[in-house]
């Protein structure tokens, strides 16, 4: 079955980095277009950034361009998303979900705060 599991969250200074992986699993994963999404306390689920299957082209949403950079290895069936300067408003659960595939993870914590 499909899998979608995130990781590398935790708590952070404003200023400071972090790196999520999204483990994937259950399908062909570098044929897939990848997303992070990110959902704060109190609000919707807002999209972060997608990559293309073979990783060759980038976006990002507009709160997080410049700052973060999403990646991926297919060899490794994972997902990156390197975050920094990050700031309290970055403070959510962070999602990962292949394009068209209505599949979610548990999601991975990330907290700014000093």
């Amino acid at each position: 079955q499909v899998q979608l599991v995130e990781s590398g969250g935790g708590l952070v200074q404003p200023g400071g980095s972090l790196r999520l992986s999204c483990a994937a699993s259950g399908f062909i994963f570098s044929v897939y277009a990848m997303k992070w999404y990110r959902q704060a306390p109190g609000k919707e689920r807002e999209w972060v950034a997608t990559i293309s299957s073979n990783g060759g082209i980038t976006y990002y949403g507009d709160s997080v361009k410049g700052r973060f950079t999403i990646s991926r290895d297919n060899a490794k069936n994972t997902m990156y998303l390197q975050m920094n300067s990050l700031k309290p408003e970055d403070t959510a659960v962070y999602y990962c979900n292949a394009h068209g595939l209505s599949f979610w993870g548990q999601g991975t914590q990330v907290t700014v705060s000093s």
